[in-house]
């Protein structure tokens, strides 16, 4: 039976997806667990083939192809003093893309995430920051390059 990846199972794949080198230490202060309960999960998800090896190649289920993406406009309260927002959202790994716009929205970022329940748990986090008035989200439907 395939277990079902909880919110901290996918911050730790976030984040080793981008540093597969990252120390127990240094992730478990990333995701809020102790050095110990971060090696413990990485165990558990390399025994149910959520990680498939050392280089990070991740499960069919959550291959890079199959990440969600969204974009997500933010209004800040104030833009001219908004840089609280953008150094909170250094935080979150799933943000892989902001950018400081003029006109009528004040941030676009582009979130990729595993799941669009990922994708509502970023978005909660980013609406519920300090400085963020309102947000508009979008998911990608297709991309073309």
């Amino acid at each position: 039976m395939k277990r079902i990846l909880d919110p901290l199972d996918e911050h730790i794949l976030a984040e080793l997806t981008a540093n597969a080198r990252i120390g127990h230490a240094e992730l478990g202060a990333k995701v809020n667990l102790s050095r110990n309960a971060v090696r413990q999960r990485i165990e558990r998800l390399e025994r149910d083939g959520a990680i498939q090896g050392y280089t990070i190649r991740l499960g069919d289920s959550r291959r890079a192809s199959s990440l969600i993406s969204a974009v997500i406009f933010v209004y800040r309260y104030d833009r001219m003093r908004g840089a609280d927002v953008l150094a909170g959202l250094r935080g979150i790994p799933e943000v892989v893309q902001c950018e400081v716009l003029s006109g009528e929205f004040d941030l676009m970022l582009r979130v990729n995430a595993a799941s669009p329940e990922r994708v509502h748990m970023v978005w909660k986090e980013i609406a519920g920051m300090s400085g963020v008035e309102n947000t508009v989200t979008s998911f990608v439907l297709s991309a073309e390059h």
